[in-house]
Protein backbone atom coordinates (compact mmCIF):
# COMPACT_ATOMS: atom_id res chain seq x y z
CA UNK A 1 0.00 0.00 0.00
CA UNK A 2 1.16 3.56 -0.67
CA UNK A 3 1.04 5.99 2.19
CA UNK A 4 -0.38 9.47 1.63
CA UNK A 5 1.25 12.60 3.10
CA UNK A 6 -0.93 15.35 4.45
CA UNK A 7 -0.17 19.02 4.12
CA UNK A 8 0.91 19.06 7.75
CA UNK A 9 3.62 16.54 6.99
CA UNK A 10 2.02 13.65 8.90
CA UNK A 11 1.25 10.29 7.36
CA UNK A 12 -2.32 9.16 6.76
CA UNK A 13 -1.90 5.39 6.60
CA UNK A 14 -5.00 3.43 5.52
CA UNK A 15 -7.35 5.97 6.91
CA UNK A 16 -5.85 6.04 10.42
CA UNK A 17 -5.74 9.38 12.25
CA UNK A 18 -2.71 11.55 11.58
CA UNK A 19 0.25 11.20 14.00
CA UNK A 20 3.83 12.45 14.37
CA UNK A 21 6.54 10.54 12.55
CA UNK A 22 8.53 8.18 14.85
CA UNK A 23 12.08 9.19 15.76
CA UNK A 24 14.59 7.20 17.84
CA UNK A 25 15.45 8.58 21.28
CA UNK A 26 19.24 9.20 21.57
CA UNK A 27 20.89 9.27 24.99
CA UNK A 28 22.37 12.66 25.90
CA UNK A 29 25.65 11.09 27.14
CA UNK A 30 26.31 7.86 25.24
CA UNK A 31 29.12 5.62 26.56
CA UNK A 32 32.42 6.13 24.79
CA UNK A 33 35.32 3.76 24.25
CA UNK A 34 37.87 4.14 27.02
CA UNK A 35 41.66 4.14 26.96
CA UNK A 36 43.38 1.67 29.29
CA UNK A 37 44.29 2.85 32.81
CA UNK A 38 47.64 4.61 33.17
CA UNK A 39 48.65 2.02 35.77
CA UNK A 40 48.30 -0.74 33.18
CA UNK A 41 50.49 1.14 30.69
CA UNK A 42 53.14 1.76 33.38
CA UNK A 43 53.10 -1.91 34.38
CA UNK A 44 53.61 -3.04 30.77
CA UNK A 45 56.35 -0.50 30.09
CA UNK A 46 58.30 -1.42 33.24
CA UNK A 47 57.93 -5.18 32.69
CA UNK A 48 58.96 -4.86 29.05
CA UNK A 49 61.99 -2.72 29.90
CA UNK A 50 63.18 -5.06 32.65
CA UNK A 51 62.06 -8.29 30.99
CA UNK A 52 60.58 -9.33 34.32
CA UNK A 53 57.32 -8.90 36.22
CA UNK A 54 59.23 -9.13 39.52
CA UNK A 55 61.67 -6.32 38.69
CA UNK A 56 58.82 -4.18 37.37
CA UNK A 57 57.01 -4.74 40.68
CA UNK A 58 60.08 -3.54 42.59
CA UNK A 59 60.21 -0.36 40.52
CA UNK A 60 56.49 0.36 40.90
CA UNK A 61 56.28 -0.68 44.58
CA UNK A 62 53.59 -3.30 43.96
CA UNK A 63 53.53 -7.10 43.88
CA UNK A 64 54.40 -9.18 40.79
CA UNK A 65 50.82 -10.48 40.84
CA UNK A 66 49.53 -6.89 40.59
CA UNK A 67 51.81 -6.26 37.60
CA UNK A 68 50.58 -9.44 35.90
CA UNK A 69 46.96 -8.43 36.50
CA UNK A 70 47.48 -4.95 35.03
CA UNK A 71 49.17 -6.41 31.96
CA UNK A 72 46.36 -8.91 31.45
CA UNK A 73 43.89 -6.02 31.56
CA UNK A 74 45.93 -4.14 28.95
CA UNK A 75 46.11 -7.22 26.73
CA UNK A 76 42.34 -7.65 27.01
CA UNK A 77 41.84 -4.02 26.02
CA UNK A 78 44.31 -4.29 23.12
CA UNK A 79 42.90 -7.59 21.94
CA UNK A 80 46.16 -9.49 21.78
CA UNK A 81 49.10 -10.80 23.80
CA UNK A 82 51.91 -8.36 24.58
CA UNK A 83 54.13 -11.00 26.19
CA UNK A 84 54.95 -14.60 25.49
CA UNK A 85 54.87 -16.55 28.77
CA UNK A 86 57.38 -19.36 29.25
CA UNK A 87 58.36 -21.56 32.17
CA UNK A 88 61.64 -19.65 32.39
CA UNK A 89 60.17 -16.16 32.18
CA UNK A 90 58.55 -13.74 29.75
CA UNK A 91 59.42 -12.37 26.32
CA UNK A 92 57.85 -9.51 24.41
CA UNK A 93 55.55 -10.47 21.58
CA UNK A 94 55.86 -8.74 18.22
CA UNK A 95 53.03 -6.37 19.23
CA UNK A 96 54.77 -5.59 22.50
CA UNK A 97 58.13 -4.90 20.84
CA UNK A 98 56.56 -2.44 18.43
CA UNK A 99 54.62 -0.66 21.17
CA UNK A 100 57.43 -0.30 23.72
CA UNK A 101 59.49 2.62 22.26
CA UNK A 102 56.51 4.96 21.91
CA UNK A 103 55.09 4.04 25.34
CA UNK A 104 58.47 4.51 27.05
CA UNK A 105 58.84 7.93 25.44
CA UNK A 106 55.30 8.85 26.54
CA UNK A 107 55.97 7.86 30.17
CA UNK A 108 59.20 9.88 30.11
CA UNK A 109 57.39 12.90 28.70
CA UNK A 110 54.66 12.70 31.33
CA UNK A 111 57.28 12.59 34.08
CA UNK A 112 59.06 15.63 32.67
CA UNK A 113 55.77 17.54 32.35
CA UNK A 114 54.71 17.04 35.97
CA UNK A 115 58.21 17.95 37.18
CA UNK A 116 58.02 21.17 35.18
CA UNK A 117 54.65 21.87 36.81
CA UNK A 118 56.13 21.31 40.27
CA UNK A 119 59.07 23.60 39.52
CA UNK A 120 56.76 26.32 38.24
CA UNK A 121 54.45 26.23 41.25
CA UNK A 122 57.35 26.20 43.71
CA UNK A 123 58.99 29.12 41.95
CA UNK A 124 55.73 31.08 42.06
CA UNK A 125 55.37 30.34 45.79
CA UNK A 126 59.04 31.28 46.38
CA UNK A 127 59.79 27.83 47.79
CA UNK A 128 63.09 26.16 47.02
CA UNK A 129 63.89 22.50 47.60
CA UNK A 130 66.77 20.25 46.66
CA UNK A 131 65.93 16.55 46.39
CA UNK A 132 69.13 14.46 46.30
CA UNK A 133 69.26 10.75 45.48
CA UNK A 134 72.43 9.07 46.75
CA UNK A 135 73.99 5.65 47.15
CA UNK A 136 73.48 4.70 50.84
CA UNK A 137 77.23 4.66 51.59
CA UNK A 138 77.70 8.05 49.93
CA UNK A 139 74.65 9.50 51.71
CA UNK A 140 75.80 8.31 55.14
CA UNK A 141 79.57 8.68 54.97
CA UNK A 142 80.25 11.44 52.42
CA UNK A 143 77.20 13.69 52.17
CA UNK A 144 75.83 13.58 55.71
CA UNK A 145 78.96 15.10 57.33
CA UNK A 146 78.83 17.89 54.72
CA UNK A 147 75.11 18.71 54.93
CA UNK A 148 75.49 21.69 57.23
CA UNK A 149 78.03 23.27 54.85
CA UNK A 150 75.79 22.50 51.88
CA UNK A 151 72.83 24.21 53.55
CA UNK A 152 75.01 27.21 54.42
CA UNK A 153 76.05 27.47 50.77
CA UNK A 154 72.39 27.31 49.67
CA UNK A 155 70.50 29.62 52.07
CA UNK A 156 66.74 29.21 52.02
CA UNK A 157 66.92 25.82 50.25
CA UNK A 158 65.35 22.80 51.94
CA UNK A 159 67.67 19.84 51.29
CA UNK A 160 66.27 16.30 51.36
CA UNK A 161 68.29 13.11 50.82
CA UNK A 162 66.98 9.72 49.68
CA UNK A 163 69.25 6.67 49.80
CA UNK A 164 68.94 4.45 46.70
CA UNK A 165 70.96 1.44 45.58
CA UNK A 166 70.73 2.50 41.91
CA UNK A 167 70.44 5.89 40.18
CA UNK A 168 66.82 6.94 39.58
CA UNK A 169 65.37 7.74 36.18
CA UNK A 170 65.48 11.53 36.41
CA UNK A 171 62.93 11.84 33.61
CA UNK A 172 60.32 10.13 35.79
CA UNK A 173 61.32 10.68 39.42
CA UNK A 174 61.41 14.13 41.04
CA UNK A 175 65.06 14.21 42.08
CA UNK A 176 67.14 17.30 41.43
CA UNK A 177 70.60 15.72 41.72
CA UNK A 178 72.22 12.33 42.33
CA UNK A 179 75.42 11.16 44.04
CA UNK A 180 76.73 7.75 43.03
CA UNK A 181 79.93 5.87 42.31
CA UNK A 182 81.02 5.07 38.77
CA UNK A 183 83.94 2.98 37.57
CA UNK A 184 86.33 3.92 34.80
CA UNK A 185 84.50 3.85 31.49
CA UNK A 186 81.11 3.30 33.14
CA UNK A 187 78.42 5.67 31.84
CA UNK A 188 75.75 5.35 34.51
CA UNK A 189 74.16 8.61 33.40
CA UNK A 190 73.18 7.54 29.89
CA UNK A 191 70.13 5.45 30.83
CA UNK A 192 68.73 7.74 33.53
CA UNK A 193 68.41 11.02 31.64
CA UNK A 194 71.34 12.78 33.30
CA UNK A 195 74.79 14.25 32.76
CA UNK A 196 77.70 13.18 34.97
CA UNK A 197 80.10 15.54 36.76
CA UNK A 198 83.12 13.92 38.41
CA UNK A 199 83.31 15.08 42.03
CA UNK A 200 86.00 12.99 43.71
CA UNK A 201 88.30 10.24 42.50
CA UNK A 202 88.69 7.50 45.09
CA UNK A 203 91.30 4.93 46.08
CA UNK A 204 91.02 1.49 47.67
CA UNK A 205 93.06 0.34 50.68
CA UNK A 206 92.54 -2.25 53.44
CA UNK A 207 91.62 -0.84 56.86
CA UNK A 208 91.03 -2.34 60.28
CA UNK A 209 90.59 -1.51 63.93
CA UNK A 210 93.84 -0.73 65.79
CA UNK A 211 92.95 -3.69 68.00
CA UNK A 212 93.67 -5.98 65.04
CA UNK A 213 96.85 -4.36 63.74
CA UNK A 214 98.69 -1.15 64.62
CA UNK A 215 100.59 1.01 62.20
CA UNK A 216 104.21 -0.01 61.75
CA UNK A 217 106.88 2.20 63.39
CA UNK A 218 107.48 5.27 61.30
CA UNK A 219 104.26 4.69 59.35
CA UNK A 220 105.92 2.30 56.92
CA UNK A 221 103.48 -0.08 55.15
CA UNK A 222 103.51 -3.55 56.60
CA UNK A 223 104.28 -6.38 54.14
CA UNK A 224 101.53 -8.15 52.26
CA UNK A 225 102.43 -11.40 54.01
CA UNK A 226 101.42 -9.71 57.25
CA UNK A 227 98.04 -8.88 55.71
CA UNK A 228 97.61 -12.50 54.64
CA UNK A 229 98.33 -13.63 58.21
CA UNK A 230 95.76 -11.20 59.65
CA UNK A 231 93.14 -12.22 57.10
CA UNK A 232 93.68 -15.89 57.95
CA UNK A 233 92.99 -15.03 61.57
CA UNK A 234 90.23 -12.43 61.26
CA UNK A 235 88.75 -12.70 57.72
CA UNK A 236 87.91 -10.06 55.17
CA UNK A 237 84.75 -7.95 55.32
CA UNK A 238 82.68 -7.38 52.17
CA UNK A 239 79.97 -5.03 50.96
CA UNK A 240 77.69 -6.79 48.47
CA UNK A 241 77.61 -3.82 46.08
CA UNK A 242 81.42 -3.73 45.89
CA UNK A 243 81.97 -7.45 46.39
CA UNK A 244 84.98 -7.51 44.04
CA UNK A 245 86.92 -4.64 45.68
CA UNK A 246 89.23 -7.06 47.49
CA UNK A 247 89.99 -8.92 44.26
CA UNK A 248 90.66 -5.72 42.33
CA UNK A 249 93.03 -4.35 44.98
CA UNK A 250 94.92 -7.63 45.47
CA UNK A 251 95.40 -8.00 41.72
CA UNK A 252 96.72 -4.42 41.59
CA UNK A 253 99.26 -4.82 44.40
CA UNK A 254 100.21 -8.39 43.54
CA UNK A 255 99.97 -8.85 39.75
CA UNK A 256 99.18 -12.38 38.68
CA UNK A 257 96.81 -13.02 41.57
CA UNK A 258 93.81 -14.96 40.25
CA UNK A 259 90.24 -14.19 41.22
CA UNK A 260 89.85 -17.52 43.02
CA UNK A 261 93.07 -16.95 44.98
CA UNK A 262 91.97 -13.43 45.94
CA UNK A 263 88.54 -14.68 47.04
CA UNK A 264 90.15 -17.36 49.20
CA UNK A 265 92.62 -14.93 50.77
CA UNK A 266 89.96 -12.35 51.71
CA UNK A 267 87.16 -14.80 52.48
CA UNK A 268 84.64 -13.49 55.00
CA UNK A 269 81.11 -12.29 55.65
CA UNK A 270 79.03 -10.15 53.28
CA UNK A 271 77.01 -7.10 54.33
CA UNK A 272 74.17 -5.58 52.33
CA UNK A 273 75.22 -2.06 53.38
CA UNK A 274 78.73 -0.64 53.37
CA UNK A 275 78.01 1.07 56.69
CA UNK A 276 77.40 -2.35 58.29
CA UNK A 277 80.70 -3.71 56.99
CA UNK A 278 82.40 -0.54 58.21
CA UNK A 279 80.91 -0.94 61.67
CA UNK A 280 82.15 -4.54 61.76
CA UNK A 281 85.65 -3.25 60.98
CA UNK A 282 85.38 -0.67 63.78
CA UNK A 283 84.32 -3.46 66.14
CA UNK A 284 87.44 -5.44 65.29
CA UNK A 285 85.67 -8.24 63.42
CA UNK A 286 87.92 -8.22 60.35
CA UNK A 287 89.65 -6.20 57.65
CA UNK A 288 87.58 -4.05 55.29
CA UNK A 289 88.60 -2.95 51.82
CA UNK A 290 88.10 0.74 52.44
CA UNK A 291 87.14 3.47 50.03
CA UNK A 292 89.42 6.31 51.03
CA UNK A 293 86.84 9.07 50.50
CA UNK A 294 84.43 7.27 52.85
CA UNK A 295 86.80 6.17 55.61
CA UNK A 296 89.18 9.18 55.66
CA UNK A 297 87.57 10.80 58.75
CA UNK A 298 87.87 7.54 60.72
CA UNK A 299 91.51 7.19 59.69
CA UNK A 300 92.19 10.77 60.76
CA UNK A 301 90.53 10.11 64.14
CA UNK A 302 92.55 6.95 64.68
CA UNK A 303 89.44 4.78 64.89
CA UNK A 304 90.67 2.87 61.85
CA UNK A 305 94.21 2.13 60.72
CA UNK A 306 95.63 1.35 57.28
CA UNK A 307 98.78 -0.53 58.35
CA UNK A 308 99.42 -2.08 54.92
CA UNK A 309 99.13 1.21 53.02
CA UNK A 310 99.24 0.87 49.25
CA UNK A 311 96.13 2.92 48.32
CA UNK A 312 95.24 2.17 44.72
CA UNK A 313 93.31 4.37 42.30
CA UNK A 314 91.38 1.88 40.20
CA UNK A 315 89.00 4.25 38.42
CA UNK A 316 86.31 4.59 41.10
CA UNK A 317 84.82 8.10 41.16
CA UNK A 318 82.06 9.81 43.10
CA UNK A 319 79.94 11.43 40.40
CA UNK A 320 77.25 14.07 40.55
CA UNK A 321 74.31 13.19 38.29
CA UNK A 322 72.56 16.26 36.90
CA UNK A 323 69.17 15.75 35.17
CA UNK A 324 69.51 16.65 31.51
CA UNK A 325 66.30 18.69 31.59
CA UNK A 326 67.43 20.97 34.43
CA UNK A 327 68.78 24.38 33.47
CA UNK A 328 69.33 27.80 34.99
CA UNK A 329 71.30 29.69 37.65
CA UNK A 330 69.85 27.73 40.59
CA UNK A 331 71.22 24.49 39.15
CA UNK A 332 74.64 26.07 38.59
CA UNK A 333 74.66 27.26 42.22
CA UNK A 334 73.79 23.79 43.53
CA UNK A 335 76.41 22.04 41.38
CA UNK A 336 79.08 24.53 42.41
CA UNK A 337 78.21 24.06 46.09
CA UNK A 338 78.70 20.29 45.85
CA UNK A 339 81.91 20.66 43.84
CA UNK A 340 83.28 22.93 46.56
CA UNK A 341 82.45 20.36 49.23
CA UNK A 342 84.39 17.71 47.31
CA UNK A 343 87.59 19.76 47.16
Amino acid sequence: MVARHTAAGNTDNLGLSPRKAWAPRMPLAPPRPRLPPHTAVRAFEAAARHGSFARAAEELFVTPAAVAQQIKALEAWAGGALFERHSQGIRLSAHGRRALPALSAAVDQLGLAVQALRHETQTAARRSTLQVAALPAVAQLWLSPRLSKLKAALPGVQVSVTALEHPPNFRREPFDLGLFYARAGERIETTVGAQAVALARDRLLPVCSPRIRQQAPGGRPRPLDDLAEVLARCSGLHDTVWRDDWTRWLQAVRPGTGAAEADALAAGPDFSLYSLALQAALDGEGVLMGRERLVAPLLAQGKLHAPWGRPKALGDTVVLLVPAHRKGPLLAQQVQALQTLAD
